[in-house]
């Protein structure tokens, strides 16, 4: 970084007020180079972040980090707020192992005021900070930054609904999809701008008080000026909801206006009830590339700025395999729905949504919603499938069982990103989902390991079983396996060995592989589960003849497959040893195969530990 640059002068949010308005939009455009240069090499989230430079660079000023609490909803769009806050210097290691986050993280930096991944959350968390705030007798502002999208989420509108009395609670709602009319929307920026100034308040407030204790005529006249504010107010808004629910209501704001922003802003500080502040932005400011295509941009991979990204769809994935032996299904079979939670894209959606449109539905980040829309679908005929990334699906637990499994409505959930996914870190790896989808009573889980399987369990899923089915599969590109005769069975026995490996999906290959490395050193069998819920009996049955039993598992170790494989191995009279190694922490952000290597869940991991084990004997 150019050491005579404004942002190589930022070290803490105070060092702003020191700059002129002129030096502030430099710096902005500082920023947004180096967000560009930065994700172009760590890969992460692009568009939302350029789109909120300047509002991050005005929340900043206006407010006192971090006595002042920001929360940052989802907070894949917090990379501004990140360099402002003393983590310029770090700012290259973004995403990567033992660098910092793409997301909030409190232990990373006090100006973090809520961990985040998942959206919706904003509001709800900034609630209860605003509130333990007012219980300690501080009147510290606290800010949820939420974007329109996580509007299509039901947690945000429980959480307004609790939002009464907290007037030290403000909500600045980014909207950056949708734009309002020219005319409609240059008097409403013009009232709204005209409102935030300190002068309108200090009126305003003087007025009400003169009607107030103005004989005969002052309350009347109040009521009537007040009911035609109201019907202005309505008529450029389109709609009181938010008033309706005790928030004091400012918009829209030129979300890349230093000056407005600031107003609104201080305006927010000086309203004696909660506040919302409307933002417009445009996704992917200041590139392009990413602000003519935002969706593309909005998580990438690495890339070359001058090109940009035209790959963002990976090709070679699971979730591409996916998305097109879905649409092919979906073109004979007219049964066949498609359901996605804002994530049609990511989850290879975008062919059946081409091919087949009006049986694809996107519900919006509703994860909730969309389970039981699918059960909706399913008990009147239908055949929906719901593709969600595993740590999503965690949102829709309840619905799950409740909605769908208890009726034994037939759902198919295409579940994406399942196991390790690398740099999003905590709040995206998908070690969950064999847990808690494996107790639920009638809920059927297939783990496929290569693109053939996946397609193969896919169709079964949607034809040969009743209930809840669940196709669980990773992030990226199919390992290399043996060919098998039959790969439509629920497990593949390979080799044969004194010891056995018991695993699962995308680490079944590494089995196979360790099982040939160690050789005549220790003879090892290797069971791979195809179906890992229920568990084949005959499998079980099998394995309990060993006498030394290995099961490794790309899952969370309390209440996993292996914890359930050792209970029906008992069932049968097993005598002999048994290790399980599997995951028993959050995972931090790293690459998959570092991930993999940390967890002794790679070829050499395993080899180790069948080796360590059979040593200590």
């Amino acid at each position: 970084m150019n050491q005579n640059s404004l942002l190589s002068r930022i070290n803490s949010p105070r060092d702003l007020d020191q700059l002129t308005d002129a030096e502030l939009k430099r710096l902005c455009a500082e920023i947004r180079t180096c967000i560009i240069q930065t994700v172009s090499k760590t890969g992460g989230h692009l568009a939302s972040n350029l789109g909120v430079v300047e509002l991050t660079v005005a929340l900043h000023r206006a407010f006192e980090s971090p006595k002042d609490k920001i929360v940052w909803d989802v907070g894949h769009q917090c990379y501004t707020h990140k360099l402002l806050t003393g983590r310029r210097e770090q700012f290259s290691t973004l995403r990567q192992e033992n660098g910092i986050s793409g997301f909030p993280r409190p232990y990373e930096s006090e100006h973090d005021s809520f961990m985040a991944g998942h959206s919706t959350n904003s509001i709800s968390a900034a609630c209860g900070i605003a509130r333990a705030e007012l219980l300690k007798g501080s009147n510290r502002s606290v800010i949820a930054v939420i974007g329109d999208g996580a509007f299509t989420g039901g947690m945000a509108y429980e959480a307004l609904n609790n939002a009464a009395g907290l007037h030290n609670l403000i909500v600045i709602l980014n909207y950056n999809e949708m734009s309002i009319s020219k005319t409609v929307g240059s008097f409403a920026r013009y009232l709204a701008n005209l409102r935030s100034e300190p002068t309108y308040l200090k009126t305003k407030s003087s007025l009400e008080n003169i009607l107030d204790h103005t004989p005969v005529v002052g309350k009347g006249l109040k009521k009537v000026l007040s009911s035609s504010k109201k019907g202005i107010k309505n008529m450029l808004y389109h709609s009181n909801f938010f008033t309706d629910l005790g928030f004091a209501y400012l918009g829209p704001v030129d979300g890349h206006n230093l000056e407005e922003l600031s107003r609104a802003m201080n305006w927010a500080k000086n309203a004696d009830k909660p506040a919302l502040i409307q933002v417009f932005t445009t996704k992917g400011k200041g590139y392009s590339k990413a602000e003519q295509n935002p969706g593309a941009y909005h998580g990438v991979s690495n890339f070359d700025i001058e090109q940009g990204n035209p790959d963002f769809i990976e090709e070679d994935s699971f979730s591409t395999a996916f998305g097109k032996e879905l649409e092919r299904i979906g073109r004979m079979d007219k049964k066949v729905c498609a359901v996605t939670a804002a994530m049609k894209y990511g989850t290879g959606l975008q062919y059946f949504s081409s091919t087949c449109r009006d049986r694809f539905f996107d519900v919006g980040i509703a994860e909730e919603h969309a389970v039981t829309f699918c059960s909706g679908l399913a008990c009147n005929g239908m055949r929906p499938v719901f593709a969600v990334y595993s740590t999503f699906l965690q949102r829709g637990y309840d619905q799950i069982i409740h909605d769908a499994a208890i009726s034994r409505n037939h759902v198919v959930l295409a579940v994406d990103r399942a196991g390790i996914v690398g740099n999003d870190g905590e709040t995206h790896q998908g070690i969950f989902d064999a847990a808690y989808l494996s107790h639920i009573p009638g809920v059927t889980v297939y783990s496929p390991a290569d693109y053939e399987e996946t397609c193969i369990f896919l169709k079964k899923a949607l034809y040969e079983i009743d209930g809840v089915v669940a196709v669980r599969y990773p992030r990226g590109s199919e390992p290399k396996l043996p060919e098998f005769q039959e790969k439509n069975t629920d497990y593949q026995w390979i080799g044969e060995g004194n010891c056995l490996i018991v695993t699962y999906g995308r680490i079944s290959a590494d089995a196979i592989q360790a099982a040939q490395k160690l050789g005549e050193v220790c003879p090892t069998a290797v069971l791979k589960l195809n179906r890992i819920s229920p568990l084949p009996e005959e499998a079980v049955k099998k394995a309990s003849q060993y006498q030394r039993i290995f099961f490794f598992e790309e899952g969370i170790r309390l209440g996993g497959i292996g914890e359930h494989f050792l209970n029906a191995l008992n069932q049968y009279g097993f005598q002999g040893s048994y290790t399980l190694t599997a995951i028993d922490h959050f995972i931090p952000q790293a690459s998959v195969e570092s991930s993999l290597k940390q967890l002794h869940l790679d070829r050499d991991g395993m080899i180790k530990t069948i080796v360590e084990q059979i040593n200590e004997v």
